[in-house]
């Protein structure tokens, strides 16, 4: 069994002529932004800046905040190379099948399904927590067994995944119609939070930047909720300081997760060695400059002393300790908005990461026949729909941020190191796009996300590794055996 074979870039690019997997090229440049925008900006602009602040960081969570960015930027740039090198379906999966071998890359697609899938049902249940705040908020009664933490099954998340699928399956240019809508109103409020916070901005809650370290009480955290860091030193648990930065950088790298999903578009755009870069880099800029001007907001209204790290609206309460309350249901529309579009896209890019491996045969090849009409992935994407509004309607999911997370710093590791070597072996493919001094900033990349992993808890790492056996044991039991690669290999034999 050879477990690193790979696919050439003319086989990945070929594979995208067959009639029956083919996908329909109707997104621009815009389009792929607006996508990178609609998944990064949600309720976590609004939650997290002042969760993080208040446990692990203080006002330097800024700073938290560009050191994952950073992280994000060296790997962005990597995927960016890739998508204009190697532009199909499938982002990081495909980019591994090319370089890395099948094993990996049958890694990487298993990983990333966890990313998206896990990363779209526990957002649509805070989708679900936020519409029912928000409309008893404007008077609109709601039962509490519809949707919210205290019904048995969430209606509300089932329903929004419900409607979010049929919107994908109607084809992928009216997605991104609806979510530029969607993500417009969402920057808005935005921008509006924003301009308004900065007059109430109380410039000794910056004093201290960087809090001292203090010590988390004996019994608070146990082994299984110390960082990998932590054990492996034999470090107590700490908040704040220099260590305290960058565990708010682990945690809040949590909001930029999304923009690799623009890569998976990449076979449904025009022109995609143009495009998907500046769509990549563009909304990761964007993105960035709006979590810093949030963070830097939070923290000047309210001392990060006074912030509940259990609030669900943070900033809303630091404009309540104003007594500026007309706010809250702004915010509220705009998490609103926010989580919406967030779900939208992880959908979008767990449909084409699977409908990629499908295509291989490393799942069955069914799921990755297309609508005639509309040259959608119909089979998979409906799947994945009614598999994940299940689990959001179903199963309470709780403190799996970090699931994500490391699901996804690892799949930035795999490109990062993949770009590198594909520039090794073909050197004389062409690429619209090249990243600097490569070199360095894959290694860079590689560091960053390392680091970001380490600083993640040992339950998150255990987590992690016993989904990785459950893929190895499916890989072995039929990917490996029915790929197309595979039985090639046995024709020519």
């Amino acid at each position: 069994m050879n477990l690193l074979r790979t696919k050439t870039i003319e086989q990945c690019v070929s594979d995208t002529d067959e009639p029956e997997t083919r996908l329909r090229k109707s997104l621009s440049a815009l389009d792929l932004t607006v996508f990178g925008v609609a998944v990064m900006i949600g309720a976590g602009i609004f939650i997290l800046t002042g969760r993080a602040a208040a446990t692990t960081s203080g006002p330097a969570i800024v700073v938290s905040f560009v050191l994952a960015a950073i992280a994000c930027g060296f790997a962005g740039l990597c995927y960016a190379e890739f998508a204009s090198t190697v532009p199909v379906a499938g982002s990081a999966y495909t980019y591994s099948y090319a370089t890395l071998g099948e094993f990996v890359a049958w890694i990487i697609g298993w990983d990333l399904a966890l990313e998206l899938a896990l990363g779209a049902a526990t957002v649509s249940k805070g989708w679900s927590s936020y519409l029912l705040n928000t409309l008893q908020g404007f008077g609109i009664p709601v039962p509490d067994w519809f949707a919210g933490p205290k019904a048995t099954i969430d209606f509300g998340a089932f329903l929004l995944v419900a409607v979010l699928t049929t919107l994908l399956a109607l084809g992928t240019k009216l997605s991104s119609r609806v979510s530029l809508v969607i993500t417009s109103i969402k920057v808005a409020v935005v921008l509006l939070v924003i301009v308004a916070g900065l007059f109430y901005i109380v410039p000794s809650n910056y004093v201290p930047f960087l809090p001292p370290t203090q010590a988390v009480p004996a019994g608070t955290t146990d082994l299984f909720h110390s960082t990998l860091v932590q054990v492996a030193t034999g470090g107590a648990g700490t908040a704040f300081g220099l260590f305290g930065v960058f565990a708010g950088a682990s945690l809040v790298f949590f909001a930029f997760i999304g923009f690799d999903v623009v890569a998976t578009a990449a076979e449904e755009t025009r022109n995609p060695q143009r495009d998907v870069p500046r769509g990549i880099i563009g909304s990761l800029l964007i993105c960035t400059v709006l979590y810093c001007a949030v963070s830097l907001v939070v923290t000047g209204m309210q001392n990060y002393t006074k912030i509940d790290p259990k609030s669900a609206a943070p900033l809303a309460d630091a404009f309540k300790a104003h007594g500026v309350t007309w706010t809250s249901q702004i915010i509220s529309v705009g998490a609103l908005c926010g989580l919406t579009t967030v779900v939208m896209v992880l959908l979008l890019g767990q449909s084409r990461v699977l409908f990629a491996m499908s295509r291989d045969n490393l799942l069955p090849r069914t799921f990755a026949r297309t609508n005639p009409k509309t040259n959608t992935p119909v089979y998979i994407t409906i799947t994945i729909g009614v598999i994940v509004a299940i689990f959001a309607a179903a199963i309470p999911i709780s403190d799996l941020e970090e699931m994500v997370n490391i699901g996804t710093l690892f799949a930035f590791i795999v490109v990062s190191a993949g770009v590198w070597v594909l520039r090794k072996k073909r050197p004389e493919l062409p690429r619209k796009f090249k990243v600097p001094a490569v070199s360095v900033v894959a290694t860079l990349a590689i560091l960053f996300c390392l680091w970001l992993m380490l600083n993640l808890q040992v339950w998150t790492w255990l987590r992690f590794l016993i989904w990785m056996v459950a893929g190895l044991v499916l890989y072995f039991a039929y990917g490996a055996r029915k790929s197309r690669l595979a039985v090639a290999e046995k024709v020519s034999r």
